[in-house]
């Protein structure tokens, strides 16, 4: 659905203000259906499309006003509030998780949170406004084709560790309990970097940051496969995330949005393309792959999302940011 979405907004609908709202209403909707359905495998598919439809809308559109309001530089330290949210979620689950109705009430409280946060943040922020009104650049992919091309490898590299990280590690006996601090220790990781990441941004280059955090996504891959019974090796492969994600999505977006005209269409594309189409094919990749060179293919998979990005070029594209 993050794929699909992006494609109404190219000449039907404008990401405003008002879509947003709706977002959050079907946010709400999807949540109170997971009750109905939770027993119903294809009745519970309508509640997960509903949610693939708010994610697609929301993100992007609190992404892309959150540049506007703070530049790249300051970007990461409302991004790791995201971070922080995922890492509570999975210690909470993962301690009192006793039956899936704990996490629909879980999903249920955090909706509601979600929900009144939202219309409370665009309702008194008049800065949420600005680029609402459509915009007639056409949109291009060819304009970036290269670096589209090198979003959706990279995050079809992490559908294979997002679905598989913890079943290969446990295979090697690494304990349940260990895995679970190998996620948190990634997240505490990637939080720091999103807090500090502004000096990297006033040194360098987008573009290179991105190469740089691709080539310590390969690293990471290559010695999850050389070394899978390894807790030490673990941890540091681990530490990488701080640069492979936090890092990588910061100056993949902060690109994107300096130049496309239209900021809110080119962010939907991108998690579109990258977390919705790559994400999707990389865990149907690995389910059809996985054994014990799963990451090295993932390995391989991030080397040609670094090759491919080697061939864009800055000049002439960028707008003033």
């Amino acid at each position: 659905m993050r794929f699909i979405i992006p494609f109404f907004f190219l000449k039907r609908l404008n990401l405003n203000k008002k879509i947003f709202h709706s977002a959050l209403l079907i946010l709400l909707l999807s949540y109170l259906l997971f009750y109905f359905s939770i027993n119903n495998f294809y009745f519970f598919i309508v509640p997960n499309i509903l949610l693939g439809i708010a994610f697609g809308i929301m993100l992007p559109y609190i992404d892309t006003s959150a540049l506007e309001l703070l530049k790249k530089e300051k970007y990461g330290k409302t991004r790791l509030f995201g971070s922080l949210g995922f890492m509570l979620y999975s210690l909470v689950l993962a301690r009192y998780l006793s039956g899936y109705g704990v996490v629909l009430n879980l999903f249920l409280l955090t909706g509601l949170i979600v929900v009144i946060s939202g219309f409370s943040i665009t309702s008194t922020k008049k800065s949420f406004y600005k680029g609402t009104k459509r915009l007639y650049e056409k949109f291009r992919f060819k304009k970036a084709i290269y670096l589209w091309i090198s979003l959706f490898l990279t995050q079809m590299s992490f559908g294979i560790f997002y679905n598989f990280f913890t079943i290969y590690e446990t295979s090697h006996g690494i304990s349940l309990k260990s895995v679970s601090y190998l996620w948190t220790f990634s997240i505490i990781c990637e939080v720091t970097l999103f807090y500090f990441q502004s000096s990297f941004f006033k040194r360098f280059e987008l573009l290179a940051l991105m190469k740089f955090a691709l080539f310590l996504t390969m690293i990471r891959w290559l010695l999850l496969y050389l070394f899978p019974a390894s807790l030490t090796i673990s941890y540091i492969a681990q530490s990488l995330h701080a640069f492979g994600f936090a890092l990588h999505h910061t100056a993949a977006i902060s690109y994107l949005y300096r130049i496309y005209e239209n900021k809110k269409l080119s962010n939907q594309f991108y998690y579109g393309i990258s977390f919705g189409l790559g994400g999707f094919l990389g865990s149907l990749f690995a389910g059809y792959m996985y054994g014990k060179y799963i990451f090295l293919y993932a390995a391989f998979i991030a080397f040609m999302a670094l090759i491919f990005l080697q061939f864009q070029k800055t000049k002439g594209l960028e707008q003033n940011f």
